[in-house]
């Protein structure tokens, strides 16, 4: 090992023991210690039990209730790559310190877990050490998993060994040193994950335990919505405040009133959460739209408002350059539209982002935002054009969206290829400034780095 090797070992080492440090002194022990109240082991609580699959599935097969824990777990989510087979492994992470790639979870014997044991699996899952002691990265979230049961660990190993084995070699991960060394995963559990099966709150409602579990055990929300720390683990100190993902802003889910949920109505909420829209708030794209597509259109309507009854009970935390949600509509015309639009950098640039307006977007969402065919293409009051950084806007126009929903497929095509960095920057600054709170000053050069991240 060369001395500069060393040198970034022990600089490692050195921000590990101080994150220790920082970590037993200020940061709670579980992700359900804000609420207070007391909690006990599942064996000790008279409530009904919040784990496990809900009455409409329990009652069936041991492979039935693994599917249904696996869906709300999405497993599908990062274990399948675009156009791939499902569960086959190769999705790739593309972290700072290098490039990870998802593993085969099918039943295939030499490239997937067909040969684990129950034990093994179970290991896996709970304490992030797979076969032979190896152990695993944390973009797999076994520090979230670690809440589950064993019962319903075990469950959803049924389901996988149920599938058809797909014979798929991932990628060899590509991870700059020290980060390749995986025995550094000891001290990163000792910090991050905490090792222990969920349990309840005897002084909160079974609902509100149910919504826990969902959220924090098997939907691991977290994930993507709470900033990370120096070391990638999740900054409890700012629980779904809302953080960066591939590319993408995972908004506030705190109970705070302007940048949160708090001012959210549980009906919205839900419908959010089941459908991928709710009026007047937001519509799903990008990673939580496939969160959508793969996972929770797929629960049962009690343990959606299970899931919101919880979500509604996190502490609210507030950013002050976050965005601030308002209902704002405009004129219905396109003249009383070209008069009142926002001034941007320049008039060129507000004339051609109302052209490309015109030309690309009025036809669904209409001159006043309100959406031609589908509420789901409502631009008033929306999360998107009301978020000052324009990222999502300028994302989901490069990249389109598409939400799976019981009237079938809800899309928007993508427009990254035909149009140019700098007309995509003035249209989401144009549409920003028309139907949000205040314009982006997004520009062309960012719209580049942000097509570099899809």
């Amino acid at each position: 090992m060369k001395r500069s090797g060393y040198t970034n070992l022990f600089v490692l080492l050195m921000a590990i023991i101080i994150g220790d440090v920082n970590g037993c002194i200020f940061h709670p022990h579980g992700p359900m210690d804000f609420a207070g109240g007391t909690q006990v082991v599942l064996a000790d609580y008279q409530g009904s039990d919040p784990t496990g699959a809900p009455p409409e599935v329990a009652g069936a097969g041991l492979v039935a209730r693994g599917e249904y824990l696996a869906r709300a777990a999405d497993c599908i989510g990062c274990h399948t790559t675009p156009l791939g087979k499902q569960f086959a492994g190769g999705l790739a992470f593309k972290l700072p310190v290098g490039t990870l790639y998802s593993t085969n979870i099918t039943p295939d014997k030499e490239t997937g877990i067909g040969e684990w044991t129950d034990n093994e699996f179970v290991t896996a899952m709970h304490d992030g050490v797979g076969r032979n002691g190896t152990r695993l990265y944390p973009a797999f979230p076994y520090s979230a998993y670690t809440l589950l049961t064993r019962n319903d660990v075990l469950a959803i190993k049924a389901y996988l060994f149920s599938l058809k084995p797909v014979h798929a070699m991932p990628p060899e991960n590509d991870m700059s040193f020290p980060f390749n060394q995986r025995y550094l995963m000891r001290f990163w559990n000792a910090l991050y994950n905490p090792a222990q099966r969920y349990q309840p709150n005897i002084d909160r409602a079974p609902t509100w335990n149910r919504g826990a579990y969902l959220t924090e055990a098997l939907g691991h929300c977290g994930e993507c919505h709470t900033p990370r720390t120096l070391l990638q683990g999740l900054d409890a100190n700012k629980k779904f405040e809302g953080a960066m993902i591939e590319g993408w802003k995972a908004y506030n889910m705190t109970s705070d009133q302007r940048s949160g949920i708090g001012n959210w109505s549980d009906e919205q909420l839900e419908n959010y959460l089941s459908t991928g829209h709710a009026e007047g708030r937001s519509t799903a794209a990008g990673p939580m739209s496939l969160v959508l597509n793969n996972s929770l259109r797929f629960l049962t309507k009690d343990d959606i408002r299970a899931m919101a009854e919880y979500l509604k009970t996190v502490p609210p935390l507030h950013n002050q350059a976050d965005l601030a949600v308002a209902q704002k509509r405009v004129s219905a015309t396109p003249s009383e539209a070209r008069a009142r639009s926002p001034r941007g950098p320049s008039p060129n640039d507000e004339d051609l982002g109302l052209r490309v307006f015109e030309g690309a977007c009025a036809s669904c969402h209409d001159w006043d935002g309100s959406g031609v065919h589908s509420p789901y293409a409502d631009l008033t009051g929306n999360r998107t054009v009301n978020d000052p950084s324009g990222v999502n806007m300028t994302q989901v126009i490069l990249q389109g969206a598409s939400l799976q929903t019981r009237q079938g497929e809800m899309f928007m095509p993508a427009f990254g290829t035909g149009y140019s960095n700098t007309e995509i920057s003035a249209v989401v600054n144009y549409v920003t400034g028309l139907f949000g709170v205040s314009p982006s000053t997004m520009t062309p050069d960012q719209v580049a780095e942000q097509r570099k991240k899809k």
